[in-house]
């Protein structure tokens, strides 16, 4: 095989709001998409035990750190579960993969102190799949001066080269945090300069999903349903926690518990109105988004959880002065899009490509990244993360 073939990866990914792990099969070269493959997702993604653990770890690093047996366990349970989906998808395979991208599961994201954490044992998967494994996907960024995410924006311009998209467009991921993406797929690659703008943009799930679990124990506002029956209360967003985040200047991204304090100031508000309260924070601070970007969008392609979200699919409408469309109305799988970003940039680790760029970071000039762990390489004892 020639090392520019196209070959079949396997991406992996589970986001900051917990709530799946999704696996996806991608024939690439690292440069374009030759085709998508089979892909699934396992939902509930942890136990209620390991999710407590999870958050349990998660508060902890944003203080003085996790307990190293907090942080091991975690990193099992992580691990476990993103290998229970490798071998579902594989059982669905006509051919393995030849390398796979583990993204882990981010417990900690702090670009200004120069700390990122995600967790999950890469080299235990490599030896428990017995294929090569690429993950820690976001150090070799920040030690160039990134932010460390976002990371789907290289993937984000090989879709809209596979698409066929003319003109600059935006893709939005709502997970837990949204981000965007703003590309001009005329330029000759994603690293040329004008070619990509990224960065967070604020909350996107989180705050709702917090809300609806503190107040009804469901992990989300399933439908937009507790929204669409509230009314925005206005003078809750009026001097929010999101507004000095939002008139920063990219690249920029968050930590899924960044903007809590936002949520604790809906206290008081009935289910209702703080779920639609929250829904138009996301939407609002997606829309301001488009004041970074060199020239507004022609289209808005929406993946992640959110778009399933009518009633924040129709603020956004409201609010954007471009067609919102779910990514699938291009073709495109929404809810495997990152899991098949993370194949792509695991075979441009692979083959020294750059992963991010100035424009998508703020790293110093594009930047590869990635560790490989091989199966056949001898092993560190206990890791617990990247």
């Amino acid at each position: 095989m020639n090392s520019a073939d196209p070959i079949w990866a396997m991406g992996l990914m589970c986001g900051t709001s917990m709530d799946g792990v999704d696996a996806a099969m991608l024939l690439t070269d690292g440069i374009g998409v030759a085709a998508f493959g089979p892909s699934l997702e396992i939902a509930p993604a942890y136990s209620t035990a390991q999710r407590l653990l999870l958050e349990r770890v998660m508060a902890d690093e944003a203080t003085s750190g996790a307990a190293t047996g907090d942080l091991n366990r975690a990193a099992q349970a992580v691990t476990d579960i993103h290998f229970a989906a490798i071998t579902a998808l594989r059982a669905r395979l006509d051919r393995d993969a030849a390398l796979i991208g583990f993204h882990g599961q981010t417990v900690f994201h702090d670009p200004d102190a120069g700390r990122t954490v995600q967790i999950g044992d890469a080299e235990r998967l490599a030896d428990l799949t017995d294929l090569p494994v690429v993950a820690d996907f976001r150090s070799a960024d920040m030690v160039a001066g990134g932010e460390g995410a976002p990371l789907a924006p290289f993937f984000h311009f090989a879709l809209a080269r596979h698409i066929g998209a003319r003109a600059p467009l935006a893709f939005l991921n709502i997970g837990g945090v949204a981000n965007v993406t703003w590309l001009d797929p005329r330029k000759a690659s994603p690293e040329e300069e004008g070619a990509l703008v990224a960065f967070d943009t604020g909350p996107g799930n989180a705050l709702v999903n917090d809300w609806m679990m503190r107040h009804t124990g469901e992990m989300l506002d399933r439908g937009g349903a507790a929204a669409s029956r509230g009314q925005v209360a206005e003078d809750r967003l009026s001097q929010n926690a999101t507004d000095a985040y939002v008139a920063r200047q990219p690249p920029k991204s968050l930590d899924r518990n960044t903007f809590a304090l936002a949520g604790e100031r809906m206290a008081g508000l009935s289910l209702e109105d703080g779920a639609a309260t929250l829904t138009a924070l996301t939407a609002r601070t997606i829309a301001a988004s488009v004041e970074h970007m060199p020239v507004p969008p022609s289209q808005w392609l929406v993946c992640g959880g959110g778009r399933h979200n009518p009633v924040m699919m129709r603020m956004l409408a409201d609010a954007l002065e471009a067609p919102v469309k779910p990514v699938e109305a291009a073709g495109l799988n929404g809810d495997m899009l990152e899991a098949q970003a993370f194949a792509y940039l695991a075979v441009r680790a692979s083959r020294g490509l750059p992963l991010s760029a100035p424009g998508t970071t703020g790293c110093r000039a594009p930047v590869t990244g990635g560790v490989l762990s091989d199966p056949r390489r001898p092993r560190r004892e206990h890791p617990s993360g990247f």
